[in-house]
């Protein structure tokens, strides 16, 4: 701990340069950073001293206890601002915190120097007053239960005393907030000042110190400029990205310094189009943002109205109270989702993700009149056919048509996550099951697929049809008809996919559709649906009746599946390995098959269902002409994460679903958690949404207790994660702490995954 003494210091002497510890380096944040950093190159600074909270508190103990020691110091601090042969200046105090806070005090100027010792700690006095208001601004007094580290924060804020200018004061940004480009540059509705020539080493001194488009303040006399003060500006992330890679570029920052510095989670706002920062609109209702992005468009209520829009060239915004795989082509169509129910893993959030739309969940105050063409979001209705924008990043609706940032997708992002991947050691996979996903992945750099779900491939209507013929068939001779057509889509979608990704690994899980998911609901639905199958529509609500079950998302389903319809898995394993030979037959690289098995609880049942594979892969020609098959678990119960040990013997990688895993360690629906969870969060009862952000005491320990099972008794034990926890930032940081070989994540989230990582392997 830096002695009081040594917490009140110049960073810009008025004679000479500054001379600090390393201790005192440390406790510069903000504007005293950026000073100190102008001073210590010799640049022309306003003399500044700083002095922090502790340091401050102990001069006035001192000054209640009538001694002087601190006080001597303070005074010889106090004098580095007058310049030899003048008289002490007036003073100007400011905060100078490490981010902008809401509430901080502007800078007090035209402050009367002491006139002597004791006037420097009076608190009744001009000085004493405008850094006592100066250190209140910062807030509150930490309350009891604050921690070591929370008190010690507190501690350690300054604030900065520094002589009062002479000569004219002068604005300007360092760079441009549009294309990132060095200044100097004109405030925003100002002219850019006459500025003399010293000025762009000061630009360039603060620019490489800071890392971020600055706002300055410069006093200008004689002809040159002294640094008076400096503020971060808020920009997009396209102007950010620029400015890295320019800094590179010229030699300020080395590659793994722009990586190390660049804000991940601004990543978004490159990819996908967002909300200008002209908007001045009011959103009329507000839910979870749970796919990033923003889209304006005509509201429609039905899949079926959403591809008619789209059919005649206009965008719209599916409004619903839910989704399903049912609504897939209408989903496609659309531009945007709003739903009244689901949150981070629902099937819309999901959906959007992967195909990179925004998409507002558990939107509770949404009610839809189908019959009479309307919805109301709190107080307002608004009608089929209005606009809405949509804000998937905040959660946030608007009425009307807003403006909108086209994504920045250009060279300077790829060279920047080139950097990135330079020093990631964990590979960054994609979910993703259809060709569209995956070159969108390897578009941003995936390096294979971690899961494809195979039954969504069967969202589109006739395949729908066949899935549901198989799912409702009441014997084995009408599932083993289902099934002949379901071989030959599989196939070739297997075979198409396996080329997209060259050798790369896919990961495809075995069926495990939560029946209910798949079957019709609305009656118009269930009337298709009878008509489709050729059953009457008593026959067809008679198996509907047989199928529910009171709990689906612990049901029927994963393993269970496949164990009780072995013609399933069969059926399957059967396509994959006509899809790995028409592949082969087409390409010259081998395709690496990984076959996971999901939902599973014990290693007799991997067992099984392995043994099962092999008897129709095992001896399969293709392998022995270098594709490559391994066979693993989807880890997503914590019964499978104690027995990970168990499992591990029978299988060559496990991959866990946190999705579930989170559902099934909290006993939460991910479905029904929106409903209480803000209550929780309010009442500090959470500190995050388990489904959004992992949970690292909980289900993060039962990751690694799985880990470190597993890999004790098989070493060579690939590891996983591709659950949607695999491109969120947090998680991640998490993540790179264990011991794993991949994430994989929505496409649209891979380069955050890359860039995240490389930031956590760069740190540790």
């Amino acid at each position: 701990m830096v002695a009081p003494s040594h917490q009140m210091f110049a960073i810009a002497p008025a004679q000479g340069k500054p001379s600090l510890s390393r201790a005192q380096a440390r406790l510069l944040s903000g504007k005293a950073r950026w000073l100190h950093a102008a001073a210590e190159a010799g640049l022309d600074v306003i003399p500044t001293i700083v002095i922090t909270r502790a340091a401050w508190d102990a001069l006035l103990a001192e000054r209640k206890a009538g001694t002087d020691t601190l006080r001597k110091v303070w005074v010889t601090t106090l004098f580095k601002l007058v310049r030899p042969g003048t008289n002490p200046p007036e003073l100007v105090v400011r905060t100078s915190a490490p981010r902008h806070i809401s509430g901080l005090l502007p800078a007090r100027t035209g402050i009367a120097a002491p006139s002597e010792a004791l006037e420097a700690v009076d608190p009744a006095r001009a000085l004493g007053r405008a850094i006592n208001g100066a250190f209140a601004s910062y807030g509150s007094t930490p309350s009891g239960w604050a921690s070591e580290a929370e008190r010690e924060a507190r501690d350690s804020q300054i604030v900065i005393v520094q002589a009062t200018v002479t000569g004219r004061l002068e604005r300007f940004l360092t760079r441009d907030t549009v294309t990132g480009r060095l200044g100097p540059v004109a405030m925003p509705g100002e002219s850019l000042p006459d500025l003399p020539a010293n000025t762009q080493d000061l630009i360039r001194t603060v620019d490489a110190v800071s890392g971020q488009h600055m706002a300055c303040l410069v006093a200008i006399e004689r002809g040159r400029a002294s640094f008076v003060s400096a503020r971060p500006v808020q920009v997009s992330a396209g102007a950010q990205l620029e400015a890295a890679v320019e800094r590179v570029d010229a030699k300020v920052w080395t590659s793994a310094e722009a990586v190390r510095r660049f804000n991940p989670a601004q990543l978004p706002q490159l990819l996908h189009p967002r909300l200008t920062e002209e908007h001045r609109a009011t959103a009329i209702a507000s839910g979870l943002g749970v796919s990033p992005g923003a889209a304006s468009g005509e509201i429609v209520f039905t899949p079926d109205d959403a591809a008619r829009c789209r059919a005649r060239g206009r965008h719209c915004i599916l409004v619903v109270m839910e989704t399903g795989p049912g609504d897939i082509e209408g989903m496609k169509a659309a531009t945007g989702f709003v739903t009244a129910r689901g949150g981070m893993t629902s099937h819309a959030a999901v959906v959007a993700r992967i195909t990179g739309k925004p998409c507002v969940a558990g939107l509770r105050s949404l009610q839809i009149d189908t019959e009479n063409g309307i919805c109301r979001l709190g107080e307002h209705t608004l009608a089929a056919g209005e606009r809405i924008t949509i804000d998937g990043s905040e959660g946030d609706i608007y009425a009307g048509a807003l403006p909108l940032s086209r994504p920045h997708i250009g060279g300077a992002l790829s060279r920047l996550l080139d950097w990135a991947d330079d020093s990631r050691t964990i590979s960054v996979r994609t979910n993703a099951e259809t060709i569209e996903a995956a070159r969108t992945a390897l578009s941003f750099g995936a390096e294979g697929i971690g899961l494809a779900r195979s039954e969504h491939m069967f969202f589109s209507g006739d395949r729908m049809r066949a899935l549901r013929r198989l799912i409702l068939s009441e014997n084995e001779q009408d599932r083993a008809t289902a099934l002949e057509g379901l071989v030959d889509y599989q196939a070739a979608d297997y075979a198409t996919l396996f080329q997209t990704m060259q050798n790369k690994p896919v990961t495809v899980r075995l069926f495990d559709p939560p029946l209910h998911e798949f079957l019709p609901r609305s009656e118009d639905d269930i009337d298709d649906t009878a008509r489709g199958l050729g059953l009457s529509l008593k026959a067809l609500k008679a198996r509907l009746q047989r199928l529910a079950e009171v709990n689906p998302m612990l049901g029927h389903r994963g393993v269970r599946l496949v164990i009780t319809y072995p013609e399933i898995l069969a059926m399957q394993v059967r396509a994959l390995v006509a899809g790995v030979e028409a592949a082969m037959d087409n390409q010259d690289l081998p395709v690496n098959l990984e076959i996971m098995v999901p939902f599973v609880t014990s290693a007799r049942e991997v067992a099984w269902v392995k043994s099962r594979i092999m008897d129709i892969a095992g001896n399969a020609g293709v392998f022995q002409r270098g594709a490559n098959l391994s066979i693993g678990a989807m880890i997503e119960l914590p019964r499978a994460c104690l027995r990970a040990g168990d499992i591990a013997r029978d299988v060559d990688f496990i991959s866990f679903g946190t999705n579930d895993l989170t559902q099934t360690t909290y006993g939460i629906s991910r479905d029904d958690a929106p409903a209480f969870l803000a209550t929780y969060h309010r009442r500090a009862l959470y500190d995050v949404d388990p489904f959004v952000t992992v949970d690292q005491r909980g289900v993060g320990e039962l990751i690694a207790i799985a880990i470190e099972r597993g890999r004790a008794v098989n070493p060579h034990l690939k590891v996983g994660i591709c659950g949607e926890h695999a491109g969120e930032t947090n998680s991640l940081r998490f993540f790179s702490g264990l011991d794993i070989d991949y994430v994989s994540c929505s496409p649209y989230r891979v380069p955050v995954a890359r860039m995240v990582l490389a930031q956590a392997d760069a740190a540790n």
